[in-house]
């Protein structure tokens, strides 16, 4: 239980990755703030985790929307008193498999628009609320693909780099203030949405990792309740590669 008496705020917690890291993070003695653009979902995981209601919320709000996210931050300090922790995990792959001359510009802006200016937009609003507290940690998600270049998916590559340059500038800001900033690059994860492409996929993804096989969601989830722990105290602007030695190769 060392999240006991912590609030945590969690985007994309409704599938994948940001569900199994609110599930963790819940386990851990946390509160929970579950957020996402689609409520049904969120609503589902928090009847699975917390069936008494008392340490779970689930906000609908687009990590595009400054005014969702501000409303969604506010809701959680109302709610829980405080907040301690964010994990900024919402995100999406876009197309993949087309070259950057192909590439639609509205496709270009709607994963930009997500994967990193969600996240500014989500700090923006979690620093702040996390400074009148005393402090908090704060884990944002890039990609293995965030370490490395990757042919036909120009939009994620891009944000999931920027992802790490701007955990890195934030953790250098935020160094004296009690508020930590770090960075986690799964490479291919064994998330529903990963195993519904078929056995072939899959079977690509594995042989894309040194060790053979996808990541567990729990592994992923592990990592990023230890960073956000007291244990990882030290730690601040680091990027975190869980990826079956993916970036090593």
């Amino acid at each position: 239980m060392e999240f006991a008496g912590k609030v945590a705020l969690v985007t994309g917690a409704g599938t994948g990755n940001g569900e199994s890291i609110s599930e963790r993070l819940f386990k851990g003695g946390a509160s929970v703030a579950l957020v996402s653009r689609h409520l049904a979902p969120i609503e589902d995981v928090c009847a699975r985790i917390d069936p008494a209601g008392g340490r779970t919320l689930a906000i609908e709000a687009d990590v595009r929307d400054p005014a969702a996210i501000a409303t969604a931050v506010q809701r959680t300090v109302q709610r829980f008193g405080r907040l301690d922790l964010a994990v900024n995990n919402a995100g999406i792959t876009g197309p993949a498999g087309t070259p950057l001359q192909d590439l639609d510009l509205d496709a270009w802006r709607e994963v930009i628009d997500t994967d990193i200016t969600g996240v500014f937009i989500s700090m923006k609003y979690e620093v702040p609320a996390m400074l009148a507290h005393g402090g908090g940690a704060i884990v944002n998600l890039s990609s293995a693909n965030g370490m490395v270049g990757l042919p036909g998916m120009a939009a994620y590559t891009t944000a999931k780099h920027a992802v790490i340059g701007l955990t890195r500038s934030a953790a250098l800001e935020l160094a004296t203030s009690g508020i930590r900033v770090c960075a986690v690059a799964p490479g291919y994860v064994a998330t529903p949405r990963i195993l519904e492409s078929g056995q072939q996929v899959t079977d690509w993804m594995a042989s894309a990792h040194p060790m053979q096989r996808l990541a567990t969601r729990e592994e992923v989830a592990d990592l990023v309740a230890y960073l956000l722990s007291d244990r990882a105290g030290f730690i601040t602007g680091s990027v975190h590669a869980i990826d079956g030695g993916y970036t090593a190769q």
